[in-house]
C-alpha cells in the first residue's frame, strides 16, 4: 500500500471519528434541552419545591439517567434558571427597544413581562426565588439578566435625556429602580391575582409614565406620550 493511501484511510478515518464525535455531543445537548424542559413541565405541575422524582417521571426516565447529564441537582436547576431568563429576553428586550410612542413602547414592555409571569408562573417563582443558591453554584442567571435588562433601559433613558439636553447621570439608577418596581409588582401580582393582566399592566404603565413625564416637567420639557419621539 502506498504511503499516500495511508494519508487518505487516515484522514477519512479522523474525519468519521469527528463526525461521530459531532453526532454525539448534538445527541446530548439535545437530550439536555428534553430534560430541561422536562423539568420545566414538572415545576409548573408540582411547583418550585419540585424534586427530582417528579422531574424524571416527567421525562420518562429513572434518576440516574437524569445524572448522566447533569453532575447534580444544582447543575439542573441552573439550566432551568437560564432557561427562563433567556426567554425573558428574548421576549423584554425587543419590546423595551421597539419604536413606539413612549406610553405605548411602557406598556408594550410591561405587557411581554407580565404576560410570561402569567404563562410560566411557577417557573418564574422558581428562578426569582434563587432556587440554586446555597448549592454552590457560582452562576446566577437572575442577577446577570437585571443587569442585562437594567443596561437596555439606562442606555434608552439615557439617549432620550441627551436628545432633550438633560443631564443623563440620573439614567441608570432609574433604570435600576424601575426594573425592581416592575419585579415586586410581578410578584406580588403572582400570589395575589387580585387584577387582571390588562390591568395591572396599565397601572405600573401609568405610575412609570407620571414618574417619567414629572422629571421632564421639572426640566421644562413637556412631551406627548402618545405620539412617537425620536432620537436623532
Amino acid at each position: 500500500m502506498s504511503p499516500v493511501s495511508d494519508v487518505v484511510k487516515s484522514k477519512r478515518s479522523q474525519q468519521q471519528a469527528d463526525a461521530r464525535r459531532d453526532r454525539w455531543r448534538e445527541h446530548r445537548a439535545q437530550r439536555r434541552a428534553d430534560f430541561v424542559e422536562a423539568a420545566v413541565n414538572a415545576i409548573e405541575a408540582h411547583g418550585v419545591d419540585v424534586g427530582m422524582d417528579e422531574i424524571a417521571s416527567e421525562a420518562g426516565v429513572t434518576k440516574p439517567v437524569l445524572y448522566r447529564h447533569f453532575s447534580d441537582k444544582a447543575e439542573l436547576y441552573l439550566a432551568v434558571s437560564q432557561w427562563g431568563t433567556e426567554l425573558l429576553l428574548r421576549r423584554l428586550i425587543p419590546a423595551i427597544n421597539e419604536e413606539l410612542a413612549p406610553m405605548l413602547r411602557i406598556r408594550t414592555a410591561l405587557d411581554a413581562f407580565f404576560g410570561l409571569i402569567e404563562e410560566h408562573p411557577n417557573v418564574y417563582r422558581f428562578i426569582s426565588r434563587r432556587q440554586i443558591a446555597g448549592t454552590g453554584v457560582d452562576s446566577d442567571p437572575v442577577a446577570e439578566d437585571k443587569e442585562l435588562i437594567a443596561a437596555t433601559i439606562a442606555r434608552l433613558l439615557g439617549d432620550y435625556m441627551r436628545a432633550l439636553d438633560m443631564d443623563s447621570g440620573a439614567a441608570e439608577p432609574w433604570a435600576y429602580g424601575l426594573v425592581g418596581l416592575v419585579q415586586n409588582t410581578g410578584e406580588w401580582w403572582l400570589a395575589r391575582q387580585s387584577m387582571s393582566r390588562d390591568a395591572v399592566v396599565e397601572y405600573v404603565a401609568k405610575l412609570i409614565w407620571l414618574a417619567i413625564d414629572g422629571v421632564l416637567r421639572d426640566s421644562g420639557v413637556a412631551i406627548d406620550p402618545s405620539q412617537p419621539f425620536e432620537v436623532n
